[in-house]
């Protein structure tokens, strides 16, 4: 958002073609094997989505990458800065939209930005400026003074895609940005994110909306910890589905032979919280 803000040293990620490179990622909470060896390189501009059921590793996998979970095995590099040795420099690069809401909803959609702005490093002189400008992008100009408790989920939505792009990142993650959106909602974000692929920014969204996976330039698909194909959407049809017609729910049958769960946490998705909730610290 903000043209000016220049929140990331000269150096690797200057000359990066890669943005997003992980190798042999992995996280276990004791026993529990959350992300198993996942290997995957996103090119700078590429539009990417890891596709998989709730309790796949998805989520995991993104705050692996984004410096908010400590890989327990393997590396991952974003804009060539590696999430564990330079995580100062990887938050900086990155702008994150998460899955659940992440707005203080006591206070004004002016105030969640400028605290955005202050904790990003946006200059003191530009901070209005990049205030007005998101929340012009956002179309919630008229709603710079209200506070968020009243947004709909739609505009908390758009609010914060705004605020993540406001220290102009190189690279934006997305958690299952459409969730719990009506179809109104869920298409006026896609407008707003379908922007940001037109400008090439670097995108990875975690989905398991097939159709937002089907619009996306190459698909990773995801299944308990694993990933098990990856390819463009045309590719992965061809190469995995045993019809003419098929789709990406076909592929992801045939590689896991199981279909799309919804919002069900499943066994393994409880013993993911209950070791988390048993102390051990991410960090």
């Amino acid at each position: 958002m903000n043209s000016n803000a220049q929140p990331v040293s000269e150096g690797a990620a200057q000359t990066a073609r890669i943005a997003i490179e992980a190798d042999r990622l992995g996280r276990r909470y004791g026993d529990v094997v959350a992300v198993e060896s996942v290997s995957l390189s996103i090119a700078v501009g590429e539009f990417f989505a890891l596709l998989g059921p709730n309790g796949a590793g998805k989520t995991t996998t993104m705050h692996m990458l984004t410096t908010l979970v400590t890989p327990t095995s393997g590396s991952a590099t974003v804009m060539g800065y590696d999430v564990v040795r330079d995580a100062a420099q990887v938050r900086r690069s990155l702008g994150m939209v998460f899955q659940d809401p992440a707005l203080d909803d006591r206070l004004t959609a002016e105030e969640n930005l400028e605290i955005h702005a202050v904790l990003y490093g946006v200059p003191r002189r530009q901070v209005k400026g990049a205030i007005q400008a998101a929340l012009e992008w956002a179309s919630l100009a008229d709603a710079g003074k209200r506070r968020v408790r009243g947004f709909s989920g739609g505009m908390k939505r758009r609010l914060e895609l705004a605020r993540a792009l406001m220290h102009s990142p190189r690279v934006l993650f997305l958690d299952e940005p459409t969730i719990g959106l009506d179809p109104q909602g869920r298409r006026n974000l896609w407008e707003k994110i379908a922007q940001l692929r037109h400008a090439g920014m670097t995108v990875l969204m975690t989905t398991h909306n097939l159709p937002e996976a089907e619009a996306c330039d190459r698909v990773g698909i995801i299944d308990h910890g694993r990933l098990v194909a990856i390819g463009t959407p045309t590719a992965l049809v061809k190469e995995h589905a045993d019809r003419s017609d098929a789709d990406l729910e076909d592929v992801f049958i045939a590689l896991t032979g199981n279909q799309l769960r919804d919002e069900v946490a499943t066994a393994r998705d409880r013993m993911v919280s209950f070791a988390k909730q048993g102390g051990e610290h991410t960090r």
